[in-house]
């Protein structure tokens, strides 16, 4: 799966995978742009700082829109309910600072990643939303942060009201990336792709990161910015968090673009924002809010797309087509801080809820202040040990209900599907002397079988006609039709059979 950002870059697989053991001060496991962050600052502190990543650099990075914003869609009513006022001006304050520190870093290290400034906005095309958008502007002026409302906006359909954040940014987020790694690498750094973190362990003072190749990194600090914790015990993050997957186009509109940034406020969710592309203004067009491993009977999200646009741009190309997958918090709220009480040292930020361009530098920020044992005055907000998850009740049942029916009740179900129901290039579950087997059909018919269980926690996969990928609906991680681990909390591969 290709995005137009991987295809922007010409240095994107220069990295080496890890083949003998290593010392460090830190150890970050995951190379996406919260990793990457926190390298930049601690290599630039005098920290010697390792990074490992289990496919290349970027991650999930590599998969999102780009949007560098402090509107989180009407996120500041939520806050300002669930919490308080205070509550809710720390999140707007310390969300304008990340995106002022971001413009920071490009300025001084000089990267040219198509950084702009622009306007963000929230929309509706339905009268009956507006009132929705009128609450939050009102809550936004006690936080004394002025957003305007206004129907004027140059989108090529009509719309009710919109609500704009004025100073927010986009920009390519690999090219951004990649100038991390040259800094980091300035400073000593060391970066490895293709390099499986399996297991941390306490030694003495230090911790030792074990990868898949039987290799091992000392390091005093260990950060997990793996998008998903893989490690479930302690911290218990699978019991907190879920994925969500999103569906992206980009587009060559033949057309003059639009200005600034898109979404609209309820579903189907479209997102909207251009992006160079080879000397062309291209659209990014996203949409999906889908819990990952569920829903997967409805309408194509990329034909959805795809339809949405030919609507107002009828000689459009498409040109690329990627899905993303986020970590959704019960609470909303992100984790960030310490991995758990009883791991010192360890740290974790996840949970970004699909805005994490921008909470990615959040997060580091925290996370550097904890190591430099400095205290940060918006730590509070993102509390990692935090358990409160019963405010959101319907969200711990669904999760409770997914997990019951995928561990256990869907194992014990007949599979009523036979292996010559089974079109070419798509899967299903089948049932073989009392045992479930999923199957691929490729494209030249051949049969690809494998164990359809989960390697994390032992759920019952799903198989995702969309992606082509098996997908776990209690935790979200995803495999190939061939059964390669795509995406934690998983790590391993599923059994393949002969």
């Amino acid at each position: 799966m290709n995005s137009l950002w991987i295809n922007s870059v010409d240095e994107f697989s220069k990295f080496k995978t890890l083949d003998h053991n290593l010392e460090a001060d830190i150890c970050i496991i995951g190379a996406g742009i919260f990793g990457m962050t926190c390298g930049y600052y601690l290599s630039h502190l005098g920290f010697k700082v390792i990074l490992i990543d289990k496919n290349h650099l970027g991650g999930t990075t590599c998969f999102t829109t780009g949007k560098i914003t402090s509107q989180h869609g009407l996120f500041y009513s939520y806050l300002n309910t669930s919490y308080d006022m205070h509550f809710a001006k720390d999140y707007l304050e310390v969300n304008e600072k990340a995106i002022k520190n971001i413009q920071d870093i490009i300025r001084k290290e000089h990267i040219d990643c198509d950084f702009e400034i622009q306007n963000n906005y929230v929309y509706t095309t339905k009268k009956e939303e507006i009132h929705l958008l009128q609450n939050e502007q009102k809550v936004l002026e006690s936080l004394d942060y002025h957003a305007e409302l206004t129907n004027s906006v140059p989108l090529p359909f009509p719309v009710e009201t919109a609500l704009c954040f004025k100073n927010q940014a986009k920009f390519n987020p690999l090219k951004y990336i990649l100038g991390l790694s040259k800094t980091i690498l300035q400073k000593n750094g060391q970066i490895y792709t293709n390099t499986i973190a399996v297991d941390i362990e306490k030694d003495k003072k230090q911790y030792a990161v074990y990868t898949n190749n039987g290799n091992m990194i000392k390091a005093k600090h260990v950060i997990m910015a793996t998008r998903y914790p893989f490690m479930n015990v302690p911290g218990f993050y699978f019991s907190k968090l879920y994925q969500s997957t999103s569906y992206i186009i980009a587009i060559d509109t033949k057309k003059e673009l639009l200005e600034d940034m898109y979404i609209n406020v309820s579903s189907p969710i479209y997102s909207l924002r251009s992006a160079k592309f080879n000397g062309k203004d291209m659209l990014l067009l996203a949409t999906g809010n889908s819990k990952t491993g569920h829903n997967y009977s409805q309408e194509n999200p990329y034909t959805a797309l795809k339809n949405f646009a030919k609507q107002y741009y009828p000689d459009c190309d498409v040109l690329y087509e990627w899905s993303s997958e986020d970590c959704i918090s019960l609470d909303k709220l992100p984790y960030i801080g310490k991995y758990s009480n009883l791991l010192p040292n360890v740290y974790v930020g996840t949970g970004f809820k699909k805005w994490g361009m921008t909470l990615s530098n959040v997060a580091a920020n925290l996370i550097v202040d904890e190591i430099c044992e400095r205290k940060n005055p918006y730590a509070y907000l993102f509390d990692s040990t935090r358990f409160g998850l019963f405010k959101n009740f319907d969200e711990v049942k669904n999760m409770v209900v997914d997990s019951t029916n995928s561990l256990l009740l869907n194992k014990l179900k007949s599979s009523d599907v036979s292996l010559e129901n089974i079109k070419t290039n798509s899967g299903n579950i089948i049932e073989l002397d009392g045992r479930k087997i999923g199957i691929y059909r490729d494209k030249e018919n051949k049969i690809h079988a494998m164990n359809p269980i989960c390697t994390h926690l032992g759920c019952l996969l799903t198989w995702n006609d969309i992606d082509k990928t098996w997908d776990c609906p209690c935790h979200g991680s995803r495999y190939d039709c061939y059964g390669k681990n795509l995406y934690g909390p998983a790590f391993k591969d599923l059994d393949i059979y002969e």
